[in-house]
């Protein structure tokens, strides 16, 4: 049909192509060996054929050595390009180019491991290779395969399943060829395998001729996923399709006409083939042969036959070739036809269902179109069309179970003497079964909850026949990589040699590692106890704004206050004084500026936070129990060679190792009594310094002593305790997932309330780990406001200073020590008294009216002294004066309780007054 219509849309070609079939029996003999006959005896140009990749393997060196072009449209074998034969054109699409569509299918879905089920021929095991390194960049793994021989039996397939049925994984590929996978399916179907929970994918073969199959096959593929070249539809295939069937009608009533993607790449084989032989002869005429020296009289001789001249004209001729073929655009590229795109189906009702498409460029789309919309986002979920799995189900198979035919979980569980908070291991006395119970237990039990399915389970103790344990944790985890137990549950730490052999969940409690030490009172036993409420930077801080404050004080204070006047010492112990008084409210001497007042009210205040914060923190210094940890630091234990303890087969003690501790340095116990013991002991009584383990157990520990000993953590980094499961298990995700939501919730707190609550014991803990001092950074903030209002007062006084006083300033300057001059000038100013001031203008008003008191003696200046008033005897202005102080007389009256002193001042005569004389 093929070569009728080539020539009947080409009438004008010079060249027509004549087909010779030959049967190849289905066996590599009866191949080679018709192609032997078509080449030596028939002198074909090119051979379309044979029809298994097996066969073409062998019939693809007799084309090469005859120079005859074999052309292949269902050889679909990898391997064969392998090969590198030159003669040989792969016009069927190969196997290797449907396996990344099968592993984008695997990775929307998040199937995380599948298991190849193929035939044991080159067909089947070409494509191995191929489609495992694909599934390994989508991150699935391949944990066994099954190889089903070609002539398998009915029973020997069901064996084959029947081991598929003990393993975890529920995700299979099925690659072989239609009649062994239609028996396959129906065996699958008879043993349960068909049903909720498995997923079956096929390659493109099995379901391009799925329309061939009968209704027994059909039904048992009911939820099948697969792959199928994209023939885009077209009028001219729909044509071919109904002449096809009415062909086979009129010709063969009892035989159903189906075209298959294999039939479509035989048609378009003949158009190519039927193009390169116009290129290269272009004329009507026979092919001239060149015949081998060696003549044989058998027509299937190996030792020699003719080779074509034309085969490298017309191999160049068929790698040029461009149509649109009834398959697609056809396009041969190294041998080999262009890519096609893929269409993914399901198995429904009387056939395949379209459900998505898969193109080299864009990866999974819905719809073959260039619409942007139509393409898979990076990082979101494909979503598929709907689906239907096996046993009528609608949900996604997550792709795994655990075997539970007469199986249940085997979990192991550790067995201790102390700790039974989290993993308790009893007899039953009633009826003599074991009972597993604790906080590690509840956890696990609780995460099973939030599953999605059904997990049956039981515990097992890894204990002795005695009831005593079996081993170690790593010992027990071991005995899961031995694949002697499905998991362990229990207070196991996630240790990095561990994980070596098998995987973690999340983790489900605190991480670290802690350390358990005595704890001493220090209450009144140190003799520099009253400088603890605070910590030294504070202290020094302090100190220095008593002095600080002191000196602006003085600055504001000294030419208006004569308090703040008289001998530099003097001056210096008044104003310290004056400072340091203000801690206790007991400064007598008063500031007179308004600057001053200013910065004493917000120093006021600092000294007011100070007192009542240093008088809480010595009260409770004096009053309250003060413990503190005899060691604070595992290298202080590694230096004094103390013993340290820890629990009996706990990788805490390998951790000790490991930091420097001698191996007769480290005490094993198993209960919390003989550990509460050797600490009470000390090392000197041959007890131990302290206690390390993870800080779940230590915190433990602490809860039922926590009056003697106080915490110390963490020392080391660990991820804390999780469950363990065999490597690449599928439900450490799931079960990883259920201990995150639960840790997000109440669900958790309530199961550490109720199995790992604190004893009634007052902990004093706390205050053994923090101190209690308060440091500068409680207060930075008083002091900064303190400072920045005492810096802008002297900033004000002292402008206000120089502006008064500028006079000096701009006094022209006759040499260049006038600066320096008028700074002197100035500091002399300054420490001099301000007249000007209201308070010495208040005791001048004082003096003149004892001046002018009607009981006043001539010449003298009779003026009450009193606590406030400046005791100056002598003033210097212009020259010097002399002043003397003479006694009142008896009868003079004065007001009571009043001094009197009377300054007779003598007038200075000038010199001009001199002259005079």
């Amino acid at each position: 049909m093929a070569v009728l219509d080539f020539y009947a849309t080409h009438p004008n070609y010079n060249t027509m192509i004549v087909l010779n079939t030959s049967h190849c029996k289905e066996n590599v003999v009866s191949a080679a060996a018709a192609a032997l006959d078509l080449i030596k005896n028939e002198q074909v140009k090119a051979i379309i054929g044979p029809v298994t990749s097996t066969q073409t393997s062998f019939v693809i060196n007799l084309g090469n050595q005859a120079q005859v072009p074999i052309i292949s449209f269902s050889a679909t074998s990898p391997s064969l390009a392998s090969l590198r034969i030159p003669y040989f054109i792969q016009f069927a699409q190969t196997d290797s180019s449907q396996v990344k569509a099968i592993s984008a299918i695997v990775k929307a879905f998040g199937w995380r491991e599948v298991v190849p089920i193929y035939i044991d021929t080159e067909y089947g095991e070409g494509i191995i290779p191929y489609l495992t390194d694909a599934l390994h960049e989508v991150n699935a793994r391949v944990p066994y395969r099954i190889v089903i021989p070609s002539s398998a039996t009915d029973g020997q397939i069901l064996q084959e399943l029947a081991k598929l049925m003990t393993k975890e994984t529920r995700v299979f590929i099925v690659h072989m060829t239609t009649d062994l996978s239609s028996r396959l399916f129906v065996k699958a179907k008879e043993i349960g395998m068909m049903s909720k929970g498995y997923v079956w994918l096929t390659t493109n073969d099995i379901l391009s001729k799925l329309q061939s199959q009968n209704s027994t096959v059909i039904d048992s593929m009911q939820g099948v996923l697969g792959v199928q070249t994209f023939v885009p539809p077209t009028p001219e295939l729909e044509e071919l399709k109904i002449r096809l069937k009415q062909h086979f009608h009129t010709d063969n009533p009892a035989i159903g006409a189906e075209l298959n993607i294999f039939g479509l790449w035989a048609y378009d084989a003949v158009f190519a083939v039927a193009t390169a032989i116009e290129q290269v002869i272009g004329t009507p005429t026979s092919f001239p042969v060149h015949e081998s020296n060696a003549a044989s009289n058998s027509s299937t001789d190996l030792e020699g036959f003719p080779v074509s001249p034309y085969g490298p004209k017309f191999l160049t001729a068929l790698s040029t070739v461009r149509f649109e073929g009834i398959a697609g655009h056809f396009t041969v590229v190294g041998g080999k036809r262009n890519s096609l795109n893929f269409q993914i189906v399901n198995v429904n009702g009387g056939g395949a269902r379209t459900i998505g498409f898969w193109t080299l460029k864009k990866g999974l789309v819905n719809t073959l179109n260039s619409s942007p919309g139509s393409s898979k986002i990076s990082g979101s979920k494909f979503e598929f069309g709907p689906i239907r799995w096996p046993g009528d189900s609608l949900s996604v198979p997550k792709g795994w179970e655990i075997p539970t035919k007469g199986k249940k979980l085997r979990i192991v569980v550790p067995v201790k003497a102390d700790f039974t908070e989290f993993v308790k291991v009893a007899k039953d006395p009633k009826t003599n079964t074991t009972v597993v119970t604790g906080f590690s237990i509840d956890v696990f039990k609780a995460a099973l909850k939030l599953l999605p399915y059904d997990l049956p389970y039981e515990f097992i103790p890894f204990a002795n026949s005695d009831g005593t344990s079996a081993g170690s944790y790593y010992q027990m985890c071991y005995q899961v990589y031995l694949g002697n137990f499905d998991a362990a549950v229990g207070d196991t730490t996630i240790r990095a040699d561990r994980s070596i052999y098998v995987d973690f969940t999340m983790p489900y409690s605190e991480s670290g590692v802690a350390m358990v030490v005595p704890v001493i009172d220090f209450k009144s036993k140190h003799v520099l106890a009253f400088l603890r409420p605070w910590t030294w930077d504070l202290w020094l801080t302090i100190c220095f704004f008593f002095v600080y404050i002191g000196f602006v004080v003085w600055v504001l204070e000294h030419r208006i206050n004569k308090e703040f006047r008289g001998p530099f010492l003097h001056q210096v112990g008044t104003s310290v004084w004056f400072s340091c008084s203000t801690m206790v409210f007991a400064h007598r001497e008063r500031v007179v500026s308004n600057l001053a007042r200013f910065v004493m009210i917000i120093w006021l205040f600092v000294v007011l936070i100070l007192t009542i914060n240093y008088t809480a923190s010595l009260s409770s210094l004096y009053t309250v129990e003060q413990l503190q940890p005899t060691v604070t630091d595992i290298e202080d234990l590694v230096r004094s060679r103390d013993n340290v303890g820890c629990i009996k087969d706990a990788f805490s003690c390998d951790l000790l190792k490991q930091v420097g501790f001698d191996a007769s340095k480290l005490k094993e116990f198993e209960t919390m009594k003989e550990i509460d013991e050797a600490l009470s002991n000390g090392t000197a009584k041959g007890g131990i310094a302290a206690f390390v383990h993870g800080t779940p157990k230590a915190k433990l520990f602490l809860a039922k002593y926590c009056s003697k000993y106080t915490l110390i953590t963490p020392i080391f980094k660990t991820d804390g305790f999780a469950f363990v499961f065999p490597k690449r298990s599928p439900l450490v995700a799931d079960v990883s997932q259920a201990i995150l939501n639960m840790t997000g919730g109440e669900e958790i707190l309530n199961l550490e309330k109720e199995w790992l609550k604190e004893s009634s014991c007052q902990d004093s803990s706390d205050a053994t780990i923090s101190s209690n001092s308060r440091g500068l950074g409680s207060f930075w903030v008083l002091f900064l406001i303190a400072g920045l209002t005492s810096v802008l007062a002297v900033v004000v006084f002292v402008a206000s200073f120089i502006y008064t006083h500028r006079y000096v300033l701009v006094q022209p300057a006759d040499s260049e020590s006038s600066t320096w001059r008028k700074i002197r000038a100035l500091f002399k100013i300054f420490n001099e008294k301000d007249l000007d001031s209201h308070t010495f203008r208040r005791s001048n008003r004082q003096q003149d009216a004892v001046m002018h008191s009607p009981n006043n003696f001539p010449g003298a200046l009779v003026h009450p002294i009193s606590d406030h008033t400046d005791q100056m005897n002598s003033l210097f202005i212009g020259e010097q004066q002399t002043s003397s102080i003479v006694e009142v007389p008896s009868d003079v009256l004065l007001p009571s309780n009043t001094e009197v002193v009377i300054t007779v001042q003598e007038m200075h005569r000038t010199t001009s007054n001199t002259a005079q004389e």
